[in-house]
């Protein structure tokens, strides 16, 4: 069992890992210049835990789609073998990136939860399993999993030993996401949707038309695709409060994608506004007044979809969110 003795607390809400774990780790991370340099630092120094048999890193990708993936036993490796699973996927990792949420417990606390993956990991050696998200300015941006073989009570000093390290792994994730695009003129990160589903995309001019436009081209492409029912009404919903942060925060053209695969609907729009635009433009709002309507717009989107996110980069801000459709014709899968 981790023993990690008590801990300390500085100012404000950061967490601060217990007896000076991290330290050299925080380090490492500061200096990283490539994803696979975190991902490296990260799986070999929670690795290094007593207790912990195995460590993974996820991080979303795809619009929330799919999750790229790396455990312990390709740490040492001169390239990182990463790989991809699907961002609905019922494991705890897929878990707390949907939810926001830890995910903490013996196998036998999990069984029922998580059946496929207890049993393979029992039969590993797995006694206990933590699940900790990576926090993003709207929503994760990906997860942390450590398979332990001996029993844990996950205590205050291991939970914030995890929170700790998510937290600073996720700082440097952006900031290397960012640098790469601002050193290229690029998109920070892989904002693709992926897959194999059918999608359609638009231009969209930077000015109060486009939210309309928006709704009729999403109708339009639901229609042809023959979903029909609430979703509809709550995708043309969502997607007019994204335009509308679109032209009142960059003022720019924007581009709206979406895509239907597998019962999910997938919603993007990207803005050209660059890095330098309202830093709260993708944040929902939290207001006591009931009657204030300017601003509430993602605080709407926060309740209805299913999923959402955010990321800003050195060409203006991506957003999206995602809709599970409960009844799809079957043509709309294979276009």
């Amino acid at each position: 069992m981790l023993d990690d003795g008590g801990a300390t607390h500085a100012a404000g809400d950061e967490p601060v890992a217990p007896l000076g774990h991290l330290y050299r780790l925080g380090f490492e991370l500061r200096n990283a210049t490539s994803i696979d340099q975190v991902a490296r630092s990260v799986l070999l120094d929670l690795g290094g835990l007593a207790g912990v048999r195995r460590v993974g890193l996820g991080l979303l990708e795809g619009a929330g789609r799919r999750v790229r993936y790396v455990a312990t036993e390709h740490a040492g490796d001169t390239a990182l073998d990463w790989c991809h699973i699907d961002a609905y996927d019922d494991v705890p990792l897929t878990t707390v990136t949907r939810t926001g949420e830890s995910v903490t417990g013996s196998v036998d606390d999990l069984e029922g939860r998580y059946p496929g993956l207890v049993a393979r990991q029992r039969d590993e050696g797995t006694r206990a399993i933590a699940a900790w998200p990576l926090p993003g300015p709207a929503s994760p941006i990906g997860g942390l999993v450590v398979f332990f073989d001996e029993d844990q009570t996950f205590d205050d000093p291991l939970r914030r030993l995890f929170e700790a390290t998510a937290r600073r792994t996720a700082d440097a994730v952006r900031r290397i996401r960012l640098a790469g695009a601002l050193g290229t003129g690029g998109v920070a990160g892989d904002d693709q949707l992926g897959g194999t589903g059918v999608r359609a995309s638009i231009v969209l001019e930077g000015d109060p038309r486009a939210p309309g436009a928006a709704r009729r081209f999403v109708r339009q492409q639901l229609d042809a695709w023959e979903v029909e029912g609430d979703v509809v009404d709550t995708a043309q919903l969502c997607v007019s409060e994204l335009v509308t942060n679109a032209v009142m925060h960059a003022g720019t053209s924007s581009e709206l994608s979406i895509d239907l695969e597998a019962g999910v609907l997938t919603v993007v729009v990207r803005d050209l506004g660059g890095p330098s635009g309202d830093p709260g433009s993708y944040a929902p709002v939290v207001d006591d007044d009931d009657l204030r309507v300017f601003g509430r717009g993602l605080t709407l989107v926060d309740a209805m979809a299913d999923r959402w996110g955010s990321v800003r980069d050195a060409s203006g801000t991506t957003a999206w969110f995602v809709l599970s459709v409960a009844d799809v014709a079957s043509s709309s899968q294979t276009g």
